[in-house]
């Protein structure tokens, strides 16, 4: 196999209020994303200055982790 490819299975997704998905990242561990989430909510609920200021208010977006499965069609 391919030693300059790591095996990245769990993704953390961002989804608005429409239902769109979006994939924020993708991390070797489920502790690494759940980590990536509390960070992430973490901070827009902090009401920390600009970073916060493309959405409006909290429960604006839901950050989800999920399992990449086996052929998918997510090779990104």
């Amino acid at each position: 196999m391919s030693e300059g490819k790591a095996v990245l299975p769990w993704m953390v997704i961002r989804q608005d209020p429409n239902g769109n998905r979006y994939r924020v990242g993708r991390y070797a561990t489920r502790a690494e994303a759940q980590g990536m989430v509390e960070r992430l909510s973490g901070h827009r609920a902090g009401g920390a200055g600009a970073e916060g200021a493309d959405g409006g208010g909290a429960g604006e977006r839901r950050y989800l982790v999920e399992r990449l499965r086996r052929g998918s069609g997510d090779h990104a």
